[in-house]
């Protein structure tokens, strides 16, 4: 690709990115009927069967286009997500953000030291949890290859899916033309226990790698990874 064509898809990932902000600030004030009318998805089918076994399911999304909207319309169907949020300075900006999202329909965690056992909570009670995961925040997750690179990726939603016995289903969200959004939900990843667990969750983070891939694949310009995601990213940029 050359250099025009990927300074094209650079100025419309920023402006995906601060449509997703103004959409976070407006959609808790969106009547149902609003989020009914401008919200599609493939794969919803497959979600509800497998909610309908009663262990839950893991839904893992990267970050692309405006995935609280589909919070809000997954918890208008029934389905309430719990989630974990990246700590913000300072605590009143976290409490007001965890407000906002709760008006959604979302419960989000802060991570602690407890954050896992009531994830697992909420799978076995039969509940969604959901995860974005194509970043590595804590730096000490699973090493994949990712886009033709190796970095790592976060082993939560496979040790969770794994553990609970719940299945592991990838998602995105991807903004469309005249306030329109679709949402791509993929078949469930195989959370089977073959073996030893560290290389269940090898297998497992590596299987939702790919499938993160198509996902992104599907509207590279609505993906909002802003920060440097591979070695040679940050051996470039620190």
């Amino acid at each position: 690709m050359d250099e025009a064509a990927i300074d094209r898809l650079v100025t419309k990932a920023f402006c995906s990115y601060a449509r997703y902000w103004v959409e976070s600030a407006r959609v808790v004030a969106l009547r149902s009927d609003q989020i009914e009318s401008t919200f599609s998805i493939d794969g919803f089918e497959r979600f509800r069967l497998e909610m309908a076994r009663g262990r839950g399911v893991v839904i893992v999304l990267p970050h692309v286009g405006s995935w609280e909207y589909g919070g809000r319309w997954l918890a208008q169907q029934g389905y309430p997500m719990t989630t974990v949020g990246e700590l913000l300075e300072p605590p009143e900006l976290f409490e007001w953000f965890t407000s906002q999202r709760a008006a959604l329909g979302l419960n989000v965690l802060p991570p602690g030291h407890d954050t896992t056992v009531r994830l697992l909570d909420t799978l076995r009670a039969g509940r969604v949890v959901g995860l974005l995961a194509d970043r590595d925040l804590a730096g000490n997750g699973v090493e994949v290859e990712f886009f033709g690179e190796k970095t790592t990726l976060p082993a939560g939603p496979a040790l969770l899916a794994l553990r609970s016995g719940a299945p592991l289903m990838t998602c995105a969200i991807y903004q469309q033309p005249r306030d329109l959004y679709h949402a791509v939900l993929q078949a469930p990843l195989d959370s089977t226990r073959t073996g030893q667990l560290r290389q269940d969750v090898q297998r497992l983070t590596e299987e939702m790698a790919r499938s993160l891939e198509d996902l992104i694949r599907l509207a590279p310009e609505q993906w909002h990874l802003f920060q440097p995601n591979w070695p040679s990213d940050r051996k470039k940029y620190g």
